[in-house]
């Protein structure tokens, strides 16, 4: 688990941080919760059951922090692939299939239903999965549970 930690506090990243560490990004655990209370408390989780917020902005890459109560939607990235490392919280994701009335919502990203004929594997604190480029995925979470992961989406 310390080394998950050890990963997550090497990859994850703060503007100011890199400003005044000379290119080196940082959260610490504690932080990470903080946030994703912070997002928990916004009219979004709210009403949709999910939140996040983009944290940082790199050439090629950028990282997340979200929170979900609820399943998501089936999606597929066909520029980006999604490095998910759970903070804490469980949930099933489904990948590979195809996507259940896929619709393109931006350049290069499908959204849908549901993911068909994917493989589901359970997820917890501490996991880290890499998804690439044009695999369909969707999470779903356990009712009355929270779900919260740091994402690295990086262009492939």
């Amino acid at each position: 688990m310390r080394l998950i930690w050890g990963i997550v506090a090497m990859a994850i990243t703060t503007s100011t941080a890199l400003a005044q560490a000379g290119g080196v990004d940082h959260y610490s655990a504690e932080q990470l919760k903080q946030m994703a209370q912070k997002l928990e408390l916004q009219e979004s989780f709210r009403t949709t059951g999910s939140a996040g917020e983009t944290l940082d902005k790199y050439p090629g890459s950028f990282t997340m922090l979200t929170v979900r109560n609820t399943s998501g939607g089936a999606e597929l990235h066909e520029h980006y692939a999604d490095i998910f490392f759970v903070v804490d919280g469980e949930a099933t994701l489904t990948s590979g299939g195809t996507v259940v009335d896929a619709k393109t919502t931006a350049p290069g990203e499908i959204r849908g239903s549901a993911v068909s004929g994917g493989a589901e594997q359970k997820l917890g604190k501490g996991d880290v999965v890499h998804i690439s480029p044009n695999t369909p995925h969707q999470l779903s979470i356990p009712k009355g549970k929270n779900f919260t992961y740091f994402v690295v989406k990086v262009k492939e």
